[in-house]
């Protein structure tokens, strides 16, 4: 009988208990696919990771699940995981490779020496316009966007769209609609004061802390004008959840064009255990 510790971490917060949870097994060799997605479907988070020695170059190598699928990127998954590694490792950059590619993590510490922060460095998305925009707004709930609907692809593929904030907390998504999107995710993004707030709606419900999406929101503010470019922004995402989130994101470009994606945020961890298989 082998036995596979694993750490739960709560990303995007500094708070436990509140964030997006995760799951990361430490030292994932021996474990096959089929019991890989097996256990996060048994813990049931929004995502589990696998670490496995590096194969490009990097600190190691990460695959992460949700309860149904493996997913090439995901944004809490990673930052959590960068901090579950980064303690015990005494590194200042993780690169975790990912299904889209080496991503690194930079880690910022307290005078203590504890991790208190971390901002990793996104894959540039691609841009596609959405040839239903009113499918959408169907799906979410939503009377209308205050900028055009688009769609970015990352690795995970999210759209994105702009309301204002009273209609915010009012959304009411249909899981079947957006099923029929075909996207990871519909991202509705507020300004609230000098910062912005957002939901995102999958087919299976709401996400507290989409780090994946976080970069596109910054890309879609900068590119239509709302935000400068290399702004660094301040995102509140899981409010109707009970599970506050804190994301920062900025997106470095011009002229429309997109060159380099950052995301940032704080993770704790909450629990360790052990599966005995």
């Amino acid at each position: 009988m082998a036995s596979y510790r694993y750490v739960v971490v709560d990303a995007f917060t500094e708070t436990p208990l509140t964030g997006n949870q995760l799951a990361v097994f430490t030292d994932a060799r021996g474990l096959d696919e089929r019991t890989m997605q097996a256990l996060a479907l048994e813990i049931g988070f929004s995502e589990t990771t696998f670490v496995l020695p590096a194969e490009q170059g990097g600190t190691a190598r990460m695959r992460i699940f949700n309860p149904r699928s493996e997913m090439p990127f995901a944004g809490h998954p990673t930052l959590g995981t960068a901090f579950v590694l980064g303690a015990p490792l005494q590194l200042g950059v993780i690169e975790l490779e990912t299904g889209v590619g080496t991503v690194s993590v930079a880690l910022e510490r307290d005078e203590s020496g504890r991790i208190v922060f971390g901002r990793m460095a996104q894959p540039v998305p691609r841009v596609e316009a959405v040839e239903a925009p009113e499918r959408v707004l169907e799906a979410v709930g939503a009377e209308r966007s205050l900028l055009p609907i688009e769609l970015y692809d990352n690795g995970a593929r999210h759209i994105v769209l702009l309301v204002e904030e009273g209609e915010l907390g009012g959304l009411r998504p249909n899981s079947g609609a957006i099923a029929a999107l075909g996207v990871t995710g519909v991202n509705c993004v507020a300004r609230s004061g000098s910062s912005w707030r957002s939901r995102m709606f999958w087919e299976h419900g709401e996400d507290p802390a989409t780090g994946s999406a976080a970069g596109p929101v910054a890309c879609h503010l900068a590119r239509h004008g709302l935000i400068g470019w290399g702004e660094e922004n301040v995102i509140a995402q899981g409010v109707e959840m009970g599970r506050p989130s804190t994301l920062h994101a900025r997106a470095e470009g011009g002229d429309g064009l997109i060159d380099a994606v950052e995301v940032g945020g704080a993770a704790v961890v909450v629990a360790r255990g052990e599966f005995r298989l």
